[in-house]
């Protein structure tokens, strides 16, 4: 009898710490995607900014879904400003990518950057 309470108390204090997780994750306050512990944590002050060689003849937003913390803006960023030309900004509350670019880029070129990192491209639209 004591041996089932105990197995159901611990079961219990596993479901509240897997909820409490689920809950900083999907606010994007928890690590995910490899930035959960240790030095692998990604801060804002971590993230690539990236300047154009010539003048910005144009920008892209660029509509992206399953970012959910820091390690995502990351890996976007970096996947993005790989591309000769672009430079982005991420922006994880709005789930979206302001693409700067010197250079004409298709949208086929970043759509294929992002997504090779796991993320989804919904939209994208020239400003």
């Amino acid at each position: 009898m004591i041996a089932t309470v105990v197995i159901v108390l611990v079961l219990v204090l596993i479901a509240v710490y897997a909820i409490k997780s689920s809950k900083s994750h999907f606010k994007g306050e928890g690590g995910c995607c490899g930035g959960g512990g240790g030095d692998s944590i990604i801060t804002k002050a971590d993230i690539p900014v990236k300047k154009l060689d010539g003048e910005k003849i144009g920008e892209k937003i660029v509509s992206i879904e399953g970012m959910h913390c820091d390690h995502c803006v990351f890996s976007v960023t970096r996947a993005i400003n790989r591309i000769d030309g672009a430079a982005a900004t991420v922006d994880l509350k709005k789930n979206r990518a302001v693409v700067a670019y010197d250079t004409e880029i298709s949208d086929h070129l970043i759509k294929n950057a992002v997504e090779r990192e796991g993320f989804t491209v919904t939209k994208i639209r020239t400003i």
